[in-house]
């Protein structure tokens, strides 16, 4: 497997998260999922809102439309619902960027500012791989807070949505 095809299966694996996440959340109440329970982004809502705000700032940047934004814990959405519509075209989004990608692409170089202002070029790759593992960083923090609530998102592996998705498509 090479890096696009991995990067292929990290944005599909991006997708089927946030689905059984947002499917956990939705059986919570919005004083729940809007609660402080003391994370780094507060509450489970405010988590939600700064991935899909990071994922589009750096979509913004992949694409040459840099999406600007004043802060990491800016709320987008305040509708649980209308968060989760723009997830879901948000993560199509992602896979669509992934699956046109070459690989000459990845090693150019790529140049973007910071929501800080900070300048940086190197190439697309490590940016793509930082998305994927940021995600999966917060998710994981998600998946945490709703165990603390006996919610559970079921099995969360890569290679648990690999495997299902090969056997499904074999």
């Amino acid at each position: 497997m090479d890096l696009r095809d991995s990067l292929l299966m990290m944005a599909g694996y991006n997708r089927w998260m946030n689905e059984k996440v947002y499917a956990v959340c939705a059986q919570m109440s919005d004083e729940e999922r809007k609660r402080d329970r003391k994370a780094f982004f507060h509450s489970i809502h405010g988590t939600l809102n700064h991935l899909l705000l990071t994922d589009r700032g750096w979509l913004g940047r992949f694409n040459g439309k840099p999406w600007a934004f004043r802060s990491l814990d800016q709320e987008l959405y305040a509708n649980f619902e209308e968060l989760r519509r723009e997830r879901a075209r948000t993560d199509l989004e992602i896979e669509d960027f992934v699956s046109a990608i070459t690989p000459q692409r990845l090693d150019a170089p790529f140049s973007y500012e910071t929501y800080a202002g900070k300048k940086f070029t190197h190439p697309l790759s490590p940016a793509l791989v930082h998305l994927f593992n940021h995600q999966t960083h917060h998710r994981g923090q998600l998946t945490t807070l709703l165990s603390q609530l006996g919610l559970d998102p079921g099995v969360t592996d890569a290679v648990v949505f690999y495997r299902e998705r090969t056997l499904r498509n074999a």
